[in-house]
C-alpha cells in the first residue's frame, strides 16, 4: 500500500468496463486497472435492454478491490457512453426498462419528430437551430419520443430524467444530477444556453418535468453513501462528477498545449467502437453548413464545444471477429491485423456509416450482402474482410477532414488518435496516408485519464482552485498527460495511392 491519494475512475463503455485507480507520483500519472468486466446487453421479448444491475455489482466489486488495495483514495467518479438514459420515480425506484441503443423502437423516430415540428424541412431545421447536434436515431430524444409513441406507461410516473453517468453517480452518492457533457448528447440541450429546450420537448410530448438544470464537471455531490461504504470499504470518499460523456474525457487527454483555439490546427478521434471525430471549440458552431454535414456541437470541459461526428469506428472490424467466432475460427486481433496488412489494398470498400452495418444479425453475411449489392464481388479471402474495414474507417476520417476543415475556415495540420483504436497501428497509418496529415497516438487509455483528471480538478489537486477558471486546469491536465505517457508519431506514405479510392468511396457513399 501507499499513501499517495488515488482517484478511481469507473469507465463504462458500450462493451466493457473498468474501475481505473490513478495517482500523480514523480511529477506523472500513474494508472493501476483495478477491475475489468464484460458490459453485454440483454434481449429481454423484443428489446435490447442494458444490464445495469449487473454493472452495478460489478462496479461495487471494482470500489472493494480498490478499497483493500489502497490506502487513501481521493476520490470517485463515472464516465459512460452517451444517449442512454435511466426514468426514475419519486420513490427511488427506477421506473421503465432501460433501453439499449440499437434498440428497434427508435427506427422512424426522426421522421416523426420532424413532421410534429413542422415538417420534413422545417422540423429538421428548427431541432438543429434548437439544439446543433447531429442527426442519429439513437439520440436520447428520438428515444424519449419513441416511449411517447408507444405509450408507455412510464413516462406517467417517472420523476427524473438520469443518463447513464448521472445513474450510477446517484446510485454511489444518492443525489440526483444530470451532468452537462452528457447532457448534450441527448439532442435536448441548447449547446448556447446549457438549458434545456422545453418547448421542442414539451412539443414532443415528453414530459418537461423530467428534466433538471444540469451540472458541471468537478462538481463534488457529496460522500458515498452508506450502504456503498458498507459493501465497499470506502468512508467518506466524494463523489466527484467527471465530463461524464465518455468522448469529453477523452478530449480532455489530448496531449495538445492548447485549449478550445479560435483557429485550430489540431483534431481528434476518440478511437474505439465508435469514432469520434473533431474539433475543441470556444462556442458552437450552428450554421447551415454545419446542419447541412450532420456534424454535432456537443458539450465539453471548461465550457468549450466539441464540434464533430460520430462514425461507425471499428464496430465493423469487431463484428467481423465475433461472426468468425461463430464459424469456429477463433480469431485474435492480433491475426486480424496481420491478415490486413497481407491483404491486396482496396479490394472491397465499405462505407462504416452505411445503415446495412448498424446492427446486422451477422456482420460477415452483411459485409457479403454489400459487396454483391454494390457490384464489389464476395471478398476471397478473411483478409480483404479485415482489410476493408479499416480501409473504410480511414477513408471516412479523409471526407469528415474535408468537412471539418469548412467548417472551422482552417487547415488542419495534425490529427490526434486517442483511445482502444490507437493500438491497431494499420490502422493509424492508414489514417496518416489516407488523410495525407500527421497522426500523433496516445493516451490509450484517455477516457480513464479524462476522468481523472476532472476529479483532480474538483478536489484541487489539478488547477488554480478557481472552479471558473477550468482552463487553466486543461492546460495543466494536459501537460501532465503529455509527461506521464508515450505518444508515437505516423507520418504520411504513398498519400496520393488513396485518391482514386476515395473517389470511388465518395461515389459509394453517396
Amino acid at each position: 500500500m501507499t499513501d499517495t491519494p488515488v482517484h478511481l475512475a469507473v469507465d463504462l463503455g458500450a462493451s466493457s468496463g473498468r474501475v481505473i485507480a490513478g495517482r500523480i507520483e514523480d511529477g506523472r500519472l500513474q494508472l493501476e486497472e483495478v477491475h475489468r468486466f464484460a458490459n453485454d446487453p440483454v434481449m429481454i421479448q423484443d428489446s435490447l435492454q442494458w444490464n445495469v444491475h449487473g454493472l452495478w455489482a460489478e462496479i461495487l466489486e471494482g470500489l472493494r478491490i480498490a478499497s483493500s488495495r489502497f490506502r487513501v483514495i481521493a476520490s470517485v467518479g463515472v464516465d459512460t457512453w452517451g444517449v442512454d438514459y435511466v426514468l426514475v420515480d419519486e420513490n427511488d425506484q427506477i421506473a421503465a426498462p432501460i433501453r439499449h441503443y440499437r434498440d428497434a423502437r427508435n427506427n422512424g423516430m426522426l421522421e416523426r419528430a420532424f413532421e410534429i415540428l413542422g415538417g420534413p424541412e422545417e422540423g429538421r431545421r428548427r431541432m438543429f437551430q434548437a439544439t446543433g447536434l447531429q442527426f442519429m436515431q439513437i439520440n436520447s430524444v428520438f428515444q424519449l419520443l419513441s416511449a411517447v409513441t408507444h405509450n408507455e406507461r412510464s413516462l406517467e410516473i417517472a420523476d427524473g430524467y438520469l443518463m447513464m453517468g448521472d445513474f450510477f453517480h446517484w446510485l454511489l452518492s444518492g443525489k440526483r444530477s444530470i451532468e452537462a457533457t452528457n447532457a448534450s448528447t441527448s439532442q435536448m440541450l441548447d449547446p448556447r444556453t446549457g438549458k434545456w429546450q422545453m418547448e421542442m420537448i414539451g412539443e414532443l410530448g415528453i414530459p418537461t418535468q423530467l428534466f433538471r438544470p444540469v451540472t458541471l464537471p468537478a462538481t463534488v455531490l457529496g460522500n458515498v453513501q452508506p450502504s456503498v461504504a458498507e459493501a465497499t470499504g470506502l468512508k467518506d470518499v466524494p463523489v466527484v462528477l467527471p465530463a461524464t460523456h465518455d468522448t469529453a474525457s477523452a478530449v480532455l487527454s489530448v496531449p495538445v498545449d492548447s485549449f478550445a483555439p479560435e483557429q485550430p490546427d489540431w483534431c481528434y478521434i476518440s478511437s474505439g467502437t465508435w469514432s469520434l471525430m473533431g474539433c475543441e471549440l470556444a462556442a458552437p458552431c450552428v450554421t447551415d453548413l454545419c446542419s447541412e454535414l450532420n456534424f454535432t456541437n456537443e458539450g465539453g470541459v471548461g465550457g468549450s464545444t466539441r464540434l464533430l461526428k460520430n462514425i461507425g469506428g471499428l464496430w465493423i472490424f469487431q463484428q467481423l471477429r465475433k461472426s468468425m467466432q461463430r464459424r469456429g475460427n477463433e480469431v485474435t486481433w492480433e491475426s486480424m491485423v496481420s491478415e490486413a496488412e497481407s491483404a491486396t489494398p482496396f479490394q472491397l470498400l465499405i462505407d462504416p456509416d452505411h445503415a446495412d452495418f448498424a446492427a446486422p444479425t451477422d456482420m460477415l453475411d452483411a459485409v457479403d450482402a454489400f459487396a454483391e449489392k454494390t457490384g464489389q464481388g464476395k471478398p476471397q479471402s478473411d483478409g480483404v474482410y479485415y482489410r476493408a474495414a479499416l480501409e473504410g474507417l480511414a477513408l471516412r476520417y479523409r471526407v469528415c477532414l474535408g468537412m471539418l476543415e469548412q467548417l472551422v475556415d482552417s487547415e488542419i495540420k495534425t490529427i490526434h488518435i486517442v483511445g482502444g483504436g490507437t493500438m491497431n497501428a494499420l490502422l493509424c497509418q492508414m489514417t496518416a496516408d489516407a488523410c495525407n496529415r500527421t497522426v500523433v497516438t496516445g493516451p490509450v487509455e484517455a477516457t480513464a485519464i479524462g476522468n481523472i483528471a476532472m476529479q483532480m480538478v474538483g478536489t484541487g489537486v489539478i488547477g488554480s482552485g478557481n472552479p471558473q477558471d477550468q482552463a487553466t486546469a486543461v492546460l495543466q491536465a494536459r501537460k501532465l498527460v503529455r509527461e506521464s505517457f508515450e505518444l508515437k508519431t505516423y507520418t504520411p506514405q504513398n498519400a496520393d495511392r488513396w485518391d482514386e479510392p476515395a473517389a470511388r468511396f465518395v461515389a459509394l457513399a453517396d
